[in-house]
Order: structure tokens, then C-alpha cells, then sequence
């Protein structure tokens, strides 16, 4: 079962502030700009949102493996990366796994948008890394032939590889 990505818009629109709300007093958000009168978590939600617009932007990119560029193509771990780079600032390491390491262990029950999920597809733990979108979907660049889409984690191939999630903080 494929997703209609048209609503996941008003998904976020509705997720963002509980996104938000993950932010820690304190945290840097890097390259967003500070305004004047902007607080932390406005920054936060900005720069969130951008990522998101950017993901979501990607839709239909090609996989092309060890690609990390919208005009050349993505695998999992070069379109995760250039989410986070291009939308908060953050750089993370290439590869699936290493990203496995970074931020935060959370419960599946505690995902929220933004959040990093993982599977193992091809019979190595943390093989494939998507973000989340909230109820249950998430965005990624599947493998070769594929292209960047939106999928159900509860679909029965994903629910059956899901190894865990991670929050990565923006300091």
C-alpha cells in the first residue's frame, strides 16, 4: 500500500509544535538566523519545517547508491544526510549505521516528526534509515530502481525489519 503524500502537509502543520517542544532550552539551531524577538523554539519549529519542506521537496528523486545529491540521486543514509544539512544545519555521518549511533534511543511509541527511524534489509542490523513523518509513515530513499517516497512502517515489510529510532538534538 503506497502513501498519498497530499496530506501529509496538514500532518505536519498539526505535529510540529509536539516536534518543537522536543527542543531544549539552551540548544543552538545552527544555521537558522536569529531574529529579533525570535525565541529558541520559533527557530526550532523554522528550521524543522524547513527540513520537512525539503523532504518532502525530494519526492521523486532517484536512488543512486553512495548518491548524496537531489541532482545526482540518493541512498537512505545521502538523503537523510542532505534533509538535515540543507534543513537544520546538522551533519551526520554517511552511512546508516554510523547514523545509528547519534542523538538519542527512543521507544517506537515515543516517535515524533523528524525523528529517525531504522531496518535492516539486508541482513545487517541498521542497513536502511528513513525520517518519520507522524502516523505511522515516513520518507526515504528505498534502494535501486526506487525513487524517494513517503511508506507505512506498518506495512508488513517494514514492521517486520523496524530495528529502532533515534532523535537527533540540533545543537
Amino acid at each position: 500500500m503506497r502513501f498519498n503524500p497530499t496530506p501529509v502537509a496538514a500532518i505536519f502543520s498539526a505535529l510540529l509544535a509536539l516536534s518543537a517542544a522536543s527542543v531544549q532550552a539552551g540548544e543552538a539551531v545552527a544555521d537558522v538566523p536569529a531574529r529579533e524577538g525570535s525565541s529558541l523554539m520559533s527557530r526550532a519549529t523554522l528550521s524543522l519545517q524547513t527540513a520537512v519542506d525539503d523532504a518532502m521537496g525530494l519526492i521523486g528523486v532517484s536512488y543512486k547508491r553512495g548518491g548524496t545529491s537531489p541532482e545526482t540521486g540518493f541512498d537512505c543514509s545521502g538523503f537523510v544526510g542532505h534533509v538535515f544539512r540543507e534543513g537544520m544545519g546538522l551533519i551526520l555521518p554517511r552511512t546508516s549505521r554510523e547514523i545509528s549511533k547519534e542523538g538519542e534511543a527512543i521507544k517506537k511509541s515515543e516517535l515524533q516528526p523528524g525523528d529517525l527511524v531504522f531496518f535492516n534489509t539486508m541482513r545487517r542490523t541498521f542497513s536502511h534509515v528513513g525520517i518519520y513523518l507522524g502516523e505511522g509513515q515516513f520518507i526515504h530513499s528505498p534502494r535501486a530502481g526506487g525513487k524517494v517516497r513517503i511508506e507505512s512502517m506498518r506495512e508488513a515489510y517494514w514492521a517486520k525489519r523496524y530495528e529502532g529510532a533515534r532523535r537527533v538534538s540540533m545543537e
